[in-house]
């Protein structure tokens, strides 16, 4: 084992110990018609160029729904606050009707709970 040892300590001496300079060699370079990514890089690419496309069509879906969302809100808010101020002039005094539910934080025609909460009192009911 000792031999073994010894051998390899001479032989990484000699290598330090040697000033030659190495002449380069001159390395084939390959055709560059043969050199192609191949099947597997063509594969990679497309799986994700795929993937990339898909996320991006979920992502335009989302932000549409979420357009539409907002739309509709404002649509129905808009139509709330119209019954609720054609309610205002049109009923005078009164409290009742199928509107003025909504203004003491009931049912509105529309089918929703009013604009949030319930409304001031009219200026004639004071």
């Amino acid at each position: 084992m000792m031999h073994v040892a010894a051998a390899h300590l001479t032989t990484a001496f000699l290598w330090l110990a040697d000033d030659s300079t190495p002449t380069p060699s001159v390395a084939p370079t390959p055709d560059p018609d043969s050199v192609t990514p191949g099947i597997l890089g063509f594969v990679i690419t497309l799986g994700v160029t795929l993937g990339a496309v898909a996320l991006i069509i979920d992502m335009v879906r989302r932000i549409r729904r979420v357009n539409l969302r907002q739309q509709a809100k404002e649509k129905v808010d808009a139509e709330v606050a119209a019954a609720a101020a054609a309610a205002g002039r049109s009923g005078g005094g009164k409290r009742g009707g199928s509107i003025g539910g909504a203004r003491s934080g009931g049912g509105s025609a529309l089918g929703g709970s009013g604009s949030g909460g319930s409304l001031p009192p009219d200026d004639d009911s004071l």
